[in-house]
């Protein structure tokens, strides 16, 4: 079979600390064979290559919840973590793989993809995920959602500080919102200090790291929830993209 992921286990162990059980492993390789399948139909993804979807989706999604090659603590303790704008899984799906213990909501407004994933978590029997239908603006205002979570990750969906006013509402005080990013800047942390102090968070970290196989920058911001979040945030569907704060 040609569409066989690669095992990494030393990039694995040397960039996170940590490497996939043989279980895990399986469980990746079987989420490969289903998105190539589901490609067909919903167009999920334009990484289709092995390797590459090992490293874009597998690795970038895992890198993410491990600063300074440390799983984030929280995630060993039964973490609840809320992927928004999760589309074809990721970052969601591969944390639910690599910490069995944490909860995960994958968040996503479009049904269609919503029904796919439920297939795949069927047939990965990934009973630590759950997925629910709606918009970040929307479920950021309901109560059972509201400042409910300890995690919420967030990879290309949006400027920065539209980010920001999707996930620190979902966050329990002390929560921890994981911004995926390619490129960042000095004076992109300025304005986003900015608006993530309006949310009730600060910006605890900006780690740059190097992919492992092509060699390009990619960069994530953790904020930490501090705060409340005033009850006037999130603002409307739309508005945190065309007014950002």
């Amino acid at each position: 079979m040609t569409n066989t992921l690669p095992e990494m286990a030393e990039i694995w162990q040397e960039t996170l600390n940590w490497q996939p059980t043989a279980q895990q492993q399986l469980k990746f390789q079987q989420l490969y064979e289903l998105i190539l399948e589901g490609n067909r139909q919903l167009n999920l993804t334009r990484i289709t290559e092995p390797q590459e979807f090992w490293e874009k989706h597998l690795w970038d999604s895992l890198r993410g919840i491990a600063p300074q090659q440390q799983f984030i603590s929280s995630l060993k303790e039964g973490a609840s973590a809320i992927d928004i704008g999760t589309g074809a899984g990721f970052p969601g799906i591969p944390v639910a793989i690599a910490a069995p213990n944490c909860t995960i909501t994958l968040l996503d407004s479009t049904r269609k993809k919503i029904n796919f994933i439920e297939k795949i978590l069927t047939e990965l029997g990934l009973s630590n995920a759950k997925t629910l239908v709606g918009r970040a603006e929307e479920i950021g205002q309901q109560p059972q959602h509201r400042q409910s979570y300890d995690l919420a990750f967030i990879r290309a969906v949006g400027s920065a500080s539209a980010c920001a006013e999707y996930t620190l509402p979902l966050l329990k005080k002390g929560g921890l919102a994981v911004i995926y990013r390619g490129n960042w800047t000095e004076e992109e942390t300025t304005a986003l200090e900015n608006t993530v102090s309006q949310l009730g968070g600060e910006i605890e970290a900006i780690a740059q790291f190097i992919t492992p196989l092509s060699k390009s920058i990619r960069h994530c911001l953790y904020l930490r929830k501090i705060a409340t979040t005033p009850a006037t945030f999130p603002r409307a569907v739309g508005v945190p993209t065309q007014k950002p704060l």
